[in-house]
């Protein structure tokens, strides 16, 4: 006779349908406050929330793009946005500073004192990092004087989660912090079984959480929605790197034929094949900037504003492009 066997759960909470349904769910807010309460150590605690919008299986059918956000307020009167990010788009910095401001700003009615906004706080979690010269797993950004770090309020927050940065394993997770056991499990419960949740996890928030996810895999309708997000998400990811890929072969093809041509000009004068050699390496400079210029949005440059640089011009510009470039992927 054969025993039972035991599977990993198999959803995974980077899905944002899982993610909202997890931790959106005004069924299981004792997750919701658990995961808060390990984001915004040192602040108010946490023993109630309201989830402001609430999961509703019909909003994925009428709108497969959105980005499904979790906004909730606690007994502080805070405004809570929660969020995921499994790939970092084009000013995603700054629509971060937009949405949180755009939060605070909400609370003011006509007739109502600025002494009456409350603090409007977002959190991302993302799988990729947004710092990559950061190796913090937790980034708290509020509005600080640059000097001596004085805080002007606590009003505007946003806090990343860059899962990139765990360095928690199995064997220890029991005894990391709750920001970091959060993190582990965000990264790793599709893999994991609930008797080693149960096991590993001293926080019940955990088991619940998983129960959550589990009932994703028994339920038909749930498990055909999940499906679709993550489909989706698959195609978004693919579709980015074309969008990349094709853009660097343009860049290189126009950056080869404009240099190709200048190098030509000046190759009269200095002779045929040293022009040539000379446009095909300004060539690919210019090739260089374009793509780099694609990749981050900015708006290409011209032929002729680009002729007005030598080449120690050009490599000086496409090494600041590429620090850009860094810093956001």
């Amino acid at each position: 006779m054969f025993g039972v066997q035991i599977m990993p759960i198999g959803i995974s909470p980077l899905v944002d349908f899982a993610f909202k349904l997890m931790l959106g769910n005004p069924r299981h807010t004792r997750i919701t406050i658990h995961f808060l309460n390990a984001i915004l150590v040192g602040q108010p605690r946490i023993t109630h929330v309201e989830i402001l919008n609430p999961f509703l299986e019909k909003e994925f059918y009428d709108d497969k793009l959105s980005v499904l956000d979790i906004l909730a307020t606690d007994e502080h009167g805070r405004k809570l946005n929660i969020e995921m990010q499994t790939t970092l788009s084009a000013g995603l910095s700054q629509r971060l500073v937009y949405y949180v401001s755009t939060i605070y700003t909400g609370q003011l009615q006509e007739g109502s004192e600025y002494t009456e906004l409350r603090p409007a706080i977002s959190i991302c979690v993302l799988s990729q990092s947004l710092f990559p010269k950061s190796s913090d797993l937790h980034l708290d950004f509020r509005l600080r004087e640059s000097s001596s770090s004085l805080i002007l309020t606590d009003d505007l927050q946003i806090h990343l989660l860059q899962l990139k940065n765990l360095r928690i394993i199995k064997e220890n997770v029991y005894h990391a912090t709750a920001v970091e056991r959060w993190a582990f499990f965000l990264k790793n419960a599709d893999k994991l079984t609930h008797e080693e949740i149960d096991r590993i996890f001293p926080d019940q928030e955990f088991n619940e959480a998983a129960g959550v996810l589990e009932m994703i895999a028994r339920t038909p309708q749930q498990q055909m929605l999940y499906d679709a997000r993550v489909k989706f998400q698959r195609d978004e990811v693919a579709r980015l790197r074309y969008a990349e890929g094709e853009a660097r072969e343009k860049g290189l093809e126009q950056g080869l034929e404009q240099g190709l041509e200048q190098g030509l000009e000046q190759g009269l004068k200095a002779g045929r094949m040293e022009g040539r050699l000379q446009g095909e390496a300004r060539g690919l400079k210019l090739g260089r900037i374009l793509v780099l210029q694609e990749l981050l949005g900015i708006q290409a440059s011209t032929s002729e504003e680009l002729s007005r640089y030598d080449d120690a011009q050009l490599h000086d510009m496409a090494e600041h492009l590429q620090q850009q470039l860094r810093a956001r992927s």
